[in-house]
């Protein structure tokens, strides 16, 4: 009956499922267990095997799977660093080249670089691209030449690279689990798991320290910690490795030096909390510290370092901003598109898989050991002026010596200036300053003695975040930076909620006028800030506002 009815333009609904192309994917993810929150995994496994991916092998996976085709090409086109391309489309370029057009490495040529590049490369063999923030600002600009990167990047180093063939990341040493163990380390862990040390004794030790998230939200650590224990088991941990805040790179210089530090505090507050299970999201840009995290696991689990029930998972980012907010990144984890989510509940409560969720991003964590060791006293006393801790500041941009400098909380930016980074560069002179990197605002020079901790730059419609500290003298334009941080935003806007989605593409546009007008400016903000589900969107016009507050002579 079907033969009959049918037409010429009649074609099956669905898509073909071709049989060598489940094979192939089947294959490749063999070595994984099959779950639904392990999808975002699998992509990477086909991505890294074929440098793109056909919409046959998503259509191969959505089948093993047992889910739609298109909630596979949903989850796989939201994240950048999957290449989604029809099935008759010519491959893509053997080799990509990522160059940073972050702020700081814009302003050290990346533009220029780029240009260079596309006409001096064969595009037919190499594909350039503009990526965002590295981690490599103090050695700006920067690229990654396959998944090896290069600092202080030019023509000729990039060449260089080419004609080598060697792009794979390059290995970190940092301290050997061994060594970590002779100078003390994982005895304080040892205390914990053996009774020695109270939970009631390290959650109040933690309290008292005042340390707080890193990450960028400045919450009393202690008090997380208290506050997921209320709830019913079981519990989870998440660790926030995505560091993508533009100018952001002290996660990844600790990670590099120290990484069983990290690892030790992590367990400790998995302990804490009782959660037997630790997700840790680690962003793909940074390849070598993503490899060394699974070969040092596999030490502390050789050295029976980790308790038998507990489990490391890491999880493998794919180019995308808005997973640095929790939520996003526990979408990310469970397989799913990294949409930040309505709060409350938050994910103390309903977090991770719907369980309640301890979640810190990787420099708090770090700080655990040293203040369970050392007292809580020892940790707070470092700051100035009434703040307490030290921080760790990433700075770069028109400074002699930019790089990580854990100065004391409540410093000013003229004393990182003049007394941790040498000055600014010979020939510049100190125009402003990004105090917590895209998000978080601009402030001009006369505004340098200003004590940098949480809250203290609210007054100035700036905040601290993550303590990422951009520089920037008279040689830069003030108008390009905000263009430059308005189009990051753009472009790592989730979409999900009209103001950010449709306010920061609007924000580009009036910036790009020679004359601003101020007016829909101020309107386009505050609407960002109001109505924006996340603190992209709420954030996203602080380096306007700043720029029509502080820096009304350069418009």
């Amino acid at each position: 009956m079907l033969d009959k009815i049918k037409n010429k333009d009649f074609y099956p609904k669905g898509r073909n499922i071709d049989d060598d192309s489940v094979l192939e994917v089947k294959n490749i993810i063999s070595h994984l267990p099959l779950r639904r929150d392990l999808l975002i995994e699998y992509l990477h496994l086909i991505q890294d095997k074929h440098k793109q991916i056909r919409k046959k092998y998503l259509a191969a996976l959505s089948h093993i799977m047992k889910i739609p085709f298109a909630e596979a090409y949903e989850v796989a086109s939201f994240y950048a660093h999957f290449d989604v391309i029809d099935d008759d489309a010519p491959d893509i370029q053997d080799v990509t080249i990522r160059v940073c057009d972050s702020i700081t490495c814009e302003i050290f040529g990346a533009n220029k670089l780029i240009k260079e590049l596309n006409q001096n490369v064969d595009v037919s063999k190499v594909r350039v691209l503009k990526a965002p923030c590295m981690g490599l600002c103090d050695k700006a600009p920067a690229c990654e030449v396959g998944h090896k990167h290069v600092s202080n990047a030019n023509l000729s180093k990039i060449q260089n690279v080419l004609e080598s063939k060697s792009l794979h990341p390059e290995k970190i040493i940092g301290i050997s689990i061994d060594e970590y163990i002779k100078t003390g380390g994982y005895q304080i862990l040892n205390k914990c798991y053996s009774g020695e040390l109270k939970v009631e004794q390290v959650v109040q030790e933690i309290e008292n320290s005042g340390l707080k998230g890193m990450g960028g939200a400045g919450f009393p650590s202690g008090q997380k910690w208290k506050f997921v224990r209320m709830e019913p088991g079981p519990r989870l941990m998440t660790i926030n490795g995505d560091e993508g805040e533009p100018g952001t790179f002290k996660d990844k210089l600790y990670l590099e030096e120290n990484i069983h530090k990290f690892f030790e505090g992590m367990l400790i507050a998995a302990w804490a909390v009782d959660a037997k299970d630790i997700y840790i999201y680690m962003r793909d840009e940074y390849p070598s510290i993503r490899l060394k995290m699974l070969e040092e696991i596999e030490h502390l689990k050789s050295k029976n370092i980790l308790m038998p029930e507990t489990t490391i998972h890491v999880r493998r980012g794919a180019g995308a901003y808005i997973c640095g907010e929790e939520s996003a990144m526990i979408e990310s984890i469970e397989g799913k598109r990294g949409l930040p989510r309505h709060k409350p509940p938050f994910v103390s409560k309903v977090g991770l898989f719907g369980l309640p969720t301890l979640n810190h991003n990787i420099e708090t964590v770090f700080w655990v050991r040293d203040i369970l060791e050392n007292g809580s006293d020892w940790f707070s006393k470092q700051g100035k002026k009434g703040h307490k801790g030290p921080h760790s500041f990433s700075i770069s941009g028109r400074v002699k010596n930019p790089g990580v400098k854990l100065a004391p909380a409540g410093i000013t930016m003229d004393e990182l200036l003049n007394d941790y980074c040498g000055g600014m560069l010979d020939g510049h002179k100190f125009l402003g300053y990004l105090p917590g990197g895209a998000s978080g605002g601009i402030l001009p020079a006369s505004k340098a003695n200003i004590p940098l901790d949480f809250g203290t730059l609210d007054e100035f419609g700036c905040f601290i975040g993550s303590g990422a500290i951009v520089v920037f003298s008279d040689k830069d334009d003030i108008k390009n930076v905000a263009l430059n941080l308005l189009k990051f935003f753009n472009d790592e806007s989730c979409g999900q909620c009209t103001p950010c989605r449709v306010g920061t593409e609007k924000a580009v546009k009036l910036i790009e006028k020679d004359d601003w007008d101020k007016n829909t400016m101020n309107d386009l903000v505050k609407t960002m800030g109001d109505a924006s589900i996340c603190g992209l969107g709420q954030a996203a016009g602080n380096p306007i506002s700043c720029v029509l507050k502080y820096f009304k002579e350069y418009l």
